[in-house]
C-alpha cells in the first residue's frame, strides 16, 4: 500500500507561513498542500519549493474532508487535546493529512470535528507555551516520514539534491482551478464576505481581484 502525506492549510494567521510551510512539505515528502478558503498565498520563505509541490483548493473543510476520505486518508489534528498522542510514538496507520491550528488560538471546534485523531509535540523546556506553526509542521512531518519509510533524498556534499524545477503553470502563488470551481468560488465569496478568507480592502493583490484578472467574464 502506498503511503501519502498531505497538509491542510486553513485559518493560518500569518499568510507568509504558507511559504515556509511549503518548504518543509517538500523536504518531508508531502504529496499535496491543501488550501481551504482563500487560495492565493504568500510564497515568502519557500526558496522556490512551491514549484515542486502540488496545491489543491477547497471552499470548505467539509469538502476537503470528503476528498481526503475518498483517498482513504486519516486526518490528524496537531493540537494538545485530552486524547492527543505524542507524535514521537508514531500513532499512524495509513496515509495521513495533517491539520495545523492557528498560531494564536490553535484548532477551532469546526477544525477538530473533521479530525480522526490528534498528536502533539512533547516539549522539555519551560520558556515557551507553543511552537511556531511551521516549526511544528516540520517536526510532525519528519516523524511521519520516518514512520512511513520514505526514502531519503540523495545528498551532494552538505546539501540535498534538488530536482529540476517543473514547467511553470498558471499565476505564481495562486492555486488555479477550473472555470466551474471559479464560478463556485465567486458565489461563495459573495455569501461569505465576512468570513475573513478574502481581503475586502479593495487591494489589487486581493483574492477577489486575482480571480477577476484570471477569469474575467467574456
Amino acid at each position: 500500500m502506498s503511503i501519502e502525506c498531505y497538509v491542510v492549510v486553513h485559518n493560518i494567521a500569518k499568510r507568509h507561513n504558507v511559504g515556509t510551510l511549503a518548504r518543509s512539505a517538500t523536504a518531508f515528502g508531502v504529496s499535496e498542500l491543501i488550501l481551504v478558503g482563500r487560495r492565493d498565498f504568500n510564497a515568502f520563505g519557500s526558496h522556490g519549493s512551491t514549484s515542486h509541490l502540488r496545491f489543491r483548493h477547497f471552499h470548505s473543510l467539509s469538502d476537503a474532508r470528503q476528498f481526503l476520505k475518498e483517498k482513504d486518508c486519516d486526518i490528524c489534528g496537531v493540537e494538545i487535546t485530552d486524547t492527543a498522542m505524542p507524535v514521537n510514538q508514531h500513532p499512524f496507520n495509513k496515509s495521513t493529512a495533517f491539520l495545523l491550528g492557528n498560531e494564536g488560538t490553535g484548532l477551532s471546534a469546526k477544525e477538530c470535528e473533521i479530525c480522526d485523531f490528534f498528536v502533539y509535540i512533547p516539549q522539555y523546556g519551560f520558556g515557551t507555551a507553543s511552537l511556531n506553526v511551521t516549526v511544528a509542521a516540520s517536526i510532525v512531518l519528519h516523524h511521519f516520514g520516518v514512520w512511513a519509510g520514505f526514502p531519503e533524498r540523495t545528498r551532494d556534499g552538505n546539501k540535498y539534491v534538488v530536482a529540476e524545477r517543473p514547467v511553470k503553470q498558471g499565476r505564481r502563488n495562486y492555486c488555479a482551478e477550473t472555470a466551474d470551481t471559479i464560478i463556485e468560488e465567486r458565489k461563495s465569496r459573495r455569501e461569505n464576505t465576512s468570513s475573513g478568507f478574502f481581503d475586502e480592502s479593495g487591494n489589487s493583490n486581493s483574492a477577489s481581484n486575482l480571480l477577476d484578472a484570471l477569469f474575467g467574464d467574456d
